[in-house]
């Protein structure tokens, strides 16, 4: 039986809140977190699709401009 594989999100910008979702729920996971800061960016699902698609170098650069860290959850 395949079990959805989670992510740990942490916004680096929230005294380190952090957030263990699936991966269809890493954009809107981080998009609150930036509405929080009036902000709004599309980076948020190409760091979903990266994330999905197993693209690491990609998912640390836009968590770089997002200000947070993606990791696959054990």
């Amino acid at each position: 039986m395949n079990t959805p594989t989670s992510y740990c999100i942490v916004d680096r910008l929230h005294a380190r809140c952090a957030a263990r979702v699936p991966a269809n729920r890493i954009a809107a996971t981080v998009s609150a977190w930036l509405a929080e800061l009036g902000v709004e960016s599309p980076m948020a699902e190409d760091l979903a699709r990266a994330a999905r698609a197993g693209d690491w170098p990609s998912v640390h650069a836009i968590g770089d401009w997002l200000s947070v860290d993606v990791t696959v959850a054990a």
